[in-house]
């Protein structure tokens, strides 16, 4: 096999998560090479495309799921807690990318937008004051407000507050300190810096078909999908970071611990503002409580969004059924997913999750008045005339295998790794790219123990992240000196 055609580390998807992962192995060790595998014609065009993901900075700020309320009325913060965590690791290594100029000036990738959570009705506004009270008493949420007062309300979010009915109650809470992230214009930033710096290759339109291990190596089976040519790859470590396409690729590699993972995909779609009136009346992220049985990324938001250096306005997602497993993927994707170690586990998920069933289907029949109805809930006069519906990503939820339930499905991100540390894969949706800094760092030292654990790699993994090896969320001073630095970095004052 030629050497172009060996590699250090193969990275199979060219989104945020490759990105991240390939820009600080880089930091870590100038001469390791990294070759990146990307399906489509270029990186960035599937999950990691500014339309196809929800733009926000996931800091448990406003996301109403990511706190659920207890039967005793209480709110359980403790995931709130470590994504905010996760995402200001996130802070820190583009702040350190900015700084040591890998990557451009951040407002090319980030703006900041205000963060809001909003809901209607006695029990939803009593839930709400609950999480308040019980975030703002910890050092990372003390910032943030609650208010049932309109006038200040109207300050908060006009569009949403106009000509609303005045006997329902309500209630919002705001965090100035939110942001919105093009993560597609992130990672082509981190990628070009990856070509400047040498022993990197961005291969594209090339198609993974099958993965083996082969001694101290793996070998990727590829197809050329312009050319048709096919050639195999030998890595000594792979990341399988290609989104929906990660599954079908991480049961391939046979490796034990992908015994009894299996996929739900989620289709989304966006209402799009093309009133320019409309856009303008809003600068904030607006989240409200998800209907019952609804996946985390159907979570209904009235996003602002600035997109190739144009503000948009956003509404949804609404969620839908495909079989496909990538947005631009195959319809075969999850029958062919489908094997004896993991039927058991999606056919046990698939009868515990009755009501995402039945709300995947509602979704799916709505008609645009159905959309727009939803809408108003948001903005009480949307016309239908002001919004064009369009196409958003596609999610695959985890289900994998539960001693009392025989499957269950997973909301969230979730690294599966083999037990010599030469193969992982990245499965899962939300919170997902924001957590990208964390759950990489996470994944390095597991997989490059060894070298993780050298003082040369120590002391580049806490000059990425400052805080590597400290718990933010038990240390409010040094909390505010790093939260003080990414503010003055990447302008999120």
């Amino acid at each position: 096999m030629s050497a172009e055609n060996q590699v250090d580390v193969a990275l199979v998807g060219g989104g945020i998560m490759c990105a991240t992962l390939g820009t600080m192995l880089r930091e870590l060790d100038p001469e390791l090479t990294i070759h990146v595998f990307e399906r489509l014609g270029g990186p960035t065009q599937e999950s990691s495309e500014a339309m196809n993901n929800a733009g926000t900075g996931h800091a448990a700020n406003c996301e109403l799921n990511y706190t659920p309320e207890q039967p005793d009325g209480t709110v359980e913060i403790s995931k709130a807690l470590n994504i905010n965590t996760y995402f200001e690791v996130s802070l820190q290594l583009w702040s350190h990318l900015v700084e040591t100029g890998v990557i451009p000036a951040p407002n090319r990738f980030l703006t900041r937008v205000p963060h809001q959570s909003f809901v209607w009705g006695e029990a939803n506004t009593h839930f709400l004051r609950a999480r308040h009270t019980q975030l703002s008493a910890t050092a990372q949420f003390a910032d943030m407000k609650f208010s049932q007062d309109r006038s200040e309300l109207m300050e908060w979010m006009p569009l949403v507050m106009k000509d609303r009915d005045t006997a329902t109650p309500i209630a919002a809470t705001r965090v100035e300190r939110g942001t919105d992230l093009d993560f597609g214009a992130l990672a082509r930033q981190m990628y070009t810096s990856l070509e400047g710096r040498g022993n990197f290759g961005m291969n594209v339109n090339q198609h993974v078909k099958d993965l083996r291990k082969d001694g101290e190596f793996w070998v990727l089976s590829l197809k050329d999908l312009v050319t048709g040519a096919t050639r195999e790859v030998k890595a000594r470590f792979v990341f399988l970071g290609a989104g929906g396409g990660a599954l079908p690729l991480l049961v391939k590699s046979g490796i034990p611990e992908a015994a009894g993972y299996g996929g739900f995909p989620v289709s989304g779609q966006w209402l799009v503002c093309s009133n320019p009136d409309l856009i303008a009346q809003h600068d904030s992220k607006v989240y409200g409580k998800a209907s019952l049985g609804a996946p985390p990324m159907s979570v209904p938001h009235l996003d602002t969004r600035n997109v190739d250096g144009r503000r948009e306005l956003l509404f949804g997602p609404y969620a839908g059924f495909t079989t496909k497993y990538l947005k631009q993927g195959s319809y075969l994707d999850l029958p062919l997913s489908v094997n004896a170690g993991n039927i058991y586990p999606m056919l046990a998920a698939g009868w515990h999750n009755i009501d995402l069933t039945k709300y995947l289907i509602g979704q799916v029949m709505q008609s645009p008045e159905d959309r727009m109805a939803a809408l108003r809930e948001f903005i009480p006069k949307a016309r239908l005339e002001d919004w064009r519906l369009d196409i958003a990503g596609q999610r695959v939820q985890i289900i994998k295998k539960d001693a009392k339930q025989g499957g269950k499905l997973e909301f969230g991100t979730e690294v599966v790794s083999s037990a010599d540390g030469s193969l992982a894969a990245l499965l899962g949706a939300s919170p997902g790219a924001s957590t990208a800094a964390a759950t990489m760092a996470d994944l390095i030292q597991k997989c490059f123990k060894t070298k993780a654990q050298t003082p040369a790699w120590q002391e580049a993994l806490r000059r990425m992240i400052p805080s590597f090896g400290h718990t933010l969320s038990k240390e409010p001073d040094f909390l505010k000196t790093i939260r003080d630095r990414n503010n003055a970095v990447l302008g999120i004052q």
